[in-house]
């Protein structure tokens, strides 16, 4: 199936800021405690089950794929670009990276026991996620966790320049309880969730999902 344009430009803007971006992005270690605290959560819970390995959707120069692996997970990272994904091997050669889209894992049904999409949806169109949460909750074994952070608003933004380099990607940002109510009727039940206000971090408000599928 064709690739579709958005994400094709997508990649490409990636691809042309993944230098910066690994600059500039925050570590986990100095994440706000909530946010940590909602990775090592989801760690937590995904370990307990010992229901598969955990893919990390979007996972950049792979700095919270590692963390998680530092937490007992077994992870691997996916991410579009292969301007994140070759830097992420090259820092970590003990984990795997695969260059991939999210929409097309490659993964079988029930194979996964956590998925994590760390603000890594916001570029999917609202209109698509509904299939794109589908493929989380078929991929996960039954009892698997996804944990799902992002930016919340309602808005689109549609962004020309990011990270010093031009760039050519659309921003969604969607009410939290619009996401949840996606999970839930794409068979993922939201089982804990945080929402931060705006701070010195981050200028916008950002949530956390943790959801199980039954």
């Amino acid at each position: 199936m064709p690739e579709s344009s958005c994400l094709t430009a997508v990649r490409a803007s990636y691809d042309t800021v993944a230098a910066a971006y690994a600059e500039r992005v925050l570590r986990p270690s100095e994440l706000d405690p909530f946010s940590r605290g909602m990775l090592a959560a989801f760690a937590e819970t995904v370990r307990r089950s010992a229901l598969g390995p955990v893919a990390d959707l979007g996972c950049g120069p792979g700095y919270v794929t590692a963390h998680l692996a530092g937490l007992g997970l077994p992870v691997f990272g996916v991410d579009l670009s292969a301007g994140m994904v070759e830097p992420a091997r090259r820092a970590h050669p003990d984990l795997r990276f695969v260059q991939s889209s999210m929409t097309a894992l490659g993964v079988g049904d029930g194979v996964l026991g956590g998925i994590l999409a760390w603000y890594s949806t916001h570029h999917t169109p609202p209109a698509e996620l509904p299939l794109l949460f589908a493929g989380f909750q078929r991929t996960l074994a039954p009892g698997g966790h996804l944990l799902w952070g992002c930016h919340i608003g309602d808005e689109q933004r549609r962004l020309t320049r990011a990270y010093g380099h031009p760039v050519s990607y659309a921003w969604h940002l969607l009410p939290v309880e619009r996401v949840a109510g996606l999970l839930e009727r794409a068979g993922l039940r939201v089982v804990a969730r945080l929402v931060q206000e705006p701070d010195e971090q981050s200028p916008r408000p950002c949530a956390c999902l943790l959801a199980c599928k039954a």
